[in-house]
């Protein structure tokens, strides 16, 4: 077994939020160790070295030795839950499981990925960790800070599951042997949304109207006459023809003399 972390803590009497939030204002964190063979002990621990402690753990699974000033005993544990405040990111409570040297125990324990993934280095995969702790049993002695898994060989659509891990010397695994731990996967496409802009007319163009819309005005600010296809000989500027279906002559221009009457 490798050499345990020290921990000082200390013995608290009193419990309840009003306790607490009093160890807390002189820099103290509430804490509490339970195990199996004895009754939950409160605890209290400074905050200067408990942070200590967390640096030295660094996301490994370690093994924390308790030191009481009261107590000549001397408590093997792990660090269970730590409890911070969502806003100030105070420590809350932290929680110690005791162990038994000679006793075999649950933990759980984070995944260290080795080695350069043969899909990500001459597919262009991209390398996807399922699983960041796995749960374990073992005895203290056999504790691992890790569980190392080696993607070298690993291909895009390839995924290592938990049944598919080397075994590690007296270490079992207690997840389901299909969970996934460690997958290489195609990388996802870039969706790329294009704008379709509005046709505008090209400058001097004549849009087309709509069915039933009134028709664009002519160049010379003139509206053409609805149904009239073609202009009047010479450029004049007069209608053409009068309105279909109308039986009467039009009327004569202002000074013009009447025609005269037809011969009989």
């Amino acid at each position: 077994m490798k050499t345990p972390l020290i921990l000082n803590v200390a013995t608290r009497a009193q419990t309840g939020r009003s306790a607490s939030r009093r160890l807390r204002k002189v820099n103290r964190i509430p804490a509490i160790l339970y195990g199996k063979h004895s009754a939950p002990e409160k605890l209290s621990i400074e905050v200067p070295e408990f942070t200590k402690l967390l640096k030295s753990v660094a996301g490994r699974s370690l093994l924390i030795e308790l030191k009481r000033d009261d107590k000549d005993g001397k408590a093997l544990s792990f660090l269970q839950e730590i409890q911070r405040d969502p806003i100030t990111d105070r420590y809350l409570h932290v929680d110690l499981h005791e162990v038994k040297p000679d006793e075999s125990f649950e933990i759980r324990v984070p995944v260290r990925v080795t080695g350069e993934s043969f899909g990500v280095k001459n597919q262009s995969g991209v390398l996807e960790i399922a699983s960041h702790m796995l749960r374990i049993r073992c005895l203290p002695s056999d504790l691992p800070e890790a569980i190392e898994i080696d993607v070298t060989p690993l291909k895009v659509g390839e995924t290592i599951k938990v049944g598919e891990l080397k075994p590690v010397a007296g270490v079992a695994f207690l997840d389901d042997k299909g969970q996934p731990v460690v997958a290489c996967v195609e990388p996802v496409a870039e969706v790329v949304v294009e704008t379709v802009a509005a046709a505008v007319p090209a400058e001097g163009a004549a849009a087309v109207p709509a069915d039933g819309a009134a028709a664009a005005p002519a160049a010379d600010g003139k509206a053409a006459p609805a149904g009239d296809a073609k202009a009047a000989p010479g450029g004049d500027k007069k209608a053409a023809a009068a309105p279909a279906g109308d039986k009467k002559a039009p009327a004569p221009a202002a000074g013009a003399k009447p025609a005269a009457p037809a011969k009989k």
